[in-house]
């Protein structure tokens, strides 16, 4: 057997076989599905400053979670938006459970309680039956089957106060209602453009992306920097020709040291814009908080000089075993150091305290 192999079976023995991201939704939350949907409409340019708002549970009026087209506040009364109505069921949607929700947008348009909705999504954690397909694709099918189903399936299902008969002025407007609002999107399409949002690893897993490389900077972009004036210090302490300039460096032995730790800095900047994209903000917050935990005892021992405070830190932090952070699989050495300085340039430490 590879060691390949061994590696992959030692994983599936731990973690059990990966669960597809479509077959994850299955096992959703009604909560956890509401905020999936969420979370995949940030991801798009359509709406207003990205305005989403969830309303699922009880009193939402058959809505779910809206999506602004418009600034409701500009205009409360006549604003546009989409609804997305989140369904999570065993099985595909199929007409018999969603008569009452086609009711639902109808009678709350028709009282003013909000807009027709541009568009009113179904989305349901195992899709939508072949049946409720078939509606969707005929809007006037769709009508007339509502209407017949209406005293069964509405009439004392959308709201428990009082009955909601299909007559009068609420049949009139139900006549004029344009059902090719309602639609369909499929769970698989969520999944595929919901991997844009920074949350999608936490919650299917799956390999983190590529890193991106950063290059160095120029020393003159960064001198100002607090980490690389308190390098400078740091190094002073340890000679009596003191370092007066950061280009002075080139000529000393501290030369190597200097290249590498910038180097490093930018290693862990790394891992940063990785998890900026790619995971909730908190995590490099965490492995950083980390880093301090597994540091600090060294950092407060009794060291000659600053320098050599410096190189026990640093050799302390590549020694480091991260084990509750997500980013535990990708954070090598050369990041655990990087991510002492990333402590200095945030004020956490100091080299040289009397500054």
């Amino acid at each position: 057997m590879s060691d390949k192999m061994a590696y992959i079976n030692s994983n599936l023995i731990s973690a059990g076989k990966p669960i597809l991201p479509i077959d994850r939704i299955k096992l959703m939350s009604p909560d956890d599905w509401e905020s999936l949907i969420e979370e995949w409409l940030e991801t798009k340019d359509t709406y207003y400053l990205k305005n989403i708002e969830r309303l699922g549970g009880a009193g939402d009026l058959g809505v779910d979670v809206i999506a602004y087209i418009s600034d409701p506040k500009t205009n409360p009364n006549n604003y546009e938006w989409d609804c997305y109505q989140c369904k999570r069921y065993s099985a595909p949607l199929s007409p018999s459970n969603m008569w009452v929700e086609f009711g639902k947008v109808i009678y709350y348009s028709y009282n003013k309680d909000y807009p027709v909705p541009n568009n009113y999504y179904l989305i349901g954690t195992n899709g939508i039956g072949t049946k409720l397909k078939k509606y969707l694709q005929d809007s006037k099918k769709l009508k007339d089957e509502l209407k017949k189903q209406w005293n069964s399936k509405c009439k004392n299902e959308i709201t428990d106060t009082k009955s909601i008969p299909l007559e009068g002025k609420l049949l009139e407007y139900f006549e004029k209602f344009n059902f090719n609002i309602f639609s369909k999107i499929e769970p698989k399409i969520i999944v595929e453009e919901h991997s844009k949002h920074k949350n999608h690893l936490m919650r299917f897993g799956g390999n983190f992306p590529k890193r991106e490389v950063l290059s160095i900077p120029e020393i003159k972009q960064d001198e100002e920097l607090r980490y690389i004036q308190q390098l400078l210090k740091a190094y002073n302490t340890e000679i009596k020709d003191k370092i007066e300039t950061i280009q002075d460096i080139v000529t000393t032995k501290y030369n190597r040291h200097f290249n590498d730790t910038r180097k490093s800095f930018y290693k862990a900047e790394e891992l940063r814009v990785l998890t900026r994209d790619n995971l909730p903000d908190e995590i490099f917050d965490n492995l950083k908080e980390d880093v301090y935990d597994g540091i600090i005892n060294t950092y407060e021992d009794e060291h000659d000089n600053s320098f050599k405070k410096v190189k026990s830190v640093e050799n302390e932090a590549s020694k480091l075993v991260i084990d509750s952070n997500p980013l535990k699989e990708i954070c090598r050495p050369i990041d655990k150091k990087g991510l002492c300085h990333h402590l200095v340039n945030d004020n956490k430490i100091s080299w040289v305290e009397n500054e």
